[in-house]
């Protein structure tokens, strides 16, 4: 029992904040172009459709895929990339990494089309597998997308976010919670690219895409359930004891998912205002209440509308710090409008 308690906390310290530090030192500043948002049905999506989808089993097919990688390649020098803009992006250099992976990006996306994805079955004091090599896959389906951003190549882009959203959906149906946690980190990999995406010139917008996407994207309980059965051999007392012990973790955990969920509602509230600015004469608007024809998200962490603030260059949105969270568990943008 004290391995699993040991476990969850560090999850809870190290893996999952690791993509929302970049919120805690100012907002994002997102430079973005009035788009109209599509009519409803538009082919454009984030996640392959159900009718679209086989019966086949994802799960062998991602295994395949990380047998496949190449292997000795050292990812800091993609990872600088990353932190670079599209435009500045050595699209050459870029591409030969990604053609490397060619193989394992090919299994990924056939992967994207099943409908189940059945991971090996894990017991409580199993030995934790290792995810490392979806963590590496995750960052080159984020190096595909940042290249065809980097080139206006939109449909390009679109197919990598799907498989790095589908790939993040399907490793959090896994049994154990460091997976259901790998797959929120690669889903929160692929917001940062609709980031992206959405400040390119041409792009189109996103909002009927971000409306679609389930809520929640990754669903944890099954996993917390699993750590739980650990509790089952121990007396009543000793259970509650120990359950008190795990709740702030737990709860922590629980919240991690939730801000990625935020996070995909904050970007359909900036696809909103990009399609308010195209109908309204390039004009941002004043409150989010005056976006009348398409709906527009609440924040997961108040319940409530975003924080949303006019300024001189543009606007700001921000989601409310949750009780019991902190600054890592927002999301906050400054907008700038380009005509």
């Amino acid at each position: 029992m004290k391995r699993t308690v040991v476990s969850l906390v560090v999850l809870w310290l190290v893996l999952a904040p690791a993509d929302a530090r970049r919120f805690v030192d100012g907002p994002v500043r997102l430079t973005v172009y009035p788009a109209i948002a599509p009519e409803p049905g538009d082919k454009i999506v984030l996640l392959a459709k159900t009718d679209e989808q086989s019966d086949a089993d994802a799960a062998p097919l991602y295994e395949r895929a990380v047998q496949s990688m190449p292997r000795g390649i050292k990812q800091d020098q993609m990872r600088e990339w990353l932190k670079l803009p599209p435009e500045e992006l050595p699209q050459q250099q870029a591409e030969e990494m990604v053609q490397k992976y060619l193989e394992s990006l090919k299994l990924v996306f056939q992967a994207t089309k099943c409908k189940q994805c059945n991971w090996p079955e894990w017991k409580p004091g199993d030995q934790l597998p290792s995810f490392n090599e979806y963590r590496e896959l995750a960052f080159v389906i984020q190096l595909w997308a940042r290249l065809e951003i980097s080139r206006g190549g939109y449909d390009g882009a679109l197919l990598a976010m799907q498989a790095g959203f589908a790939m993040g959906r399907h490793l959090g149906e896994g049994p154990t919670i460091l997976q259901t946690l790998v797959g929120a980190t690669v889903g929160g990999l692929m917001c940062r690219e609709i980031e992206q995406f959405v400040q390119s010139q041409d792009a189109p917008n996103l909002y009927g895409a971000l409306k679609d996407m389930p809520e929640p994207l990754i669903n944890v309980e099954r996993a917390i359930e699993n750590e739980r059965a650990n509790l089952n051999d121990q007396n009543a007392l000793v259970r509650k004891e120990r359950e008190e012990q795990l709740k702030p973790a737990l709860d922590r955990i629980r919240m991690n998912i939730r801000r990625l969920d935020n996070h995909l509602n904050a970007l359909q509230v900036v696809e909103a205002i990009r399609h308010y600015a195209a109908t309204h004469d390039g004009q941002l608007p004043q409150v989010l209440g005056d976006i009348q024809d398409i709906e527009v998200p609440n924040d997961l962490m108040s319940g409530q509308a975003f924080i949303y603030g006019r300024m001189s260059s543009g606007a700001t949105l921000q989601s409310a710090i949750p009780e019991g969270g902190n600054e890592r568990d927002t999301v906050h943008y400054e907008i700038v409008l380009k005509k």
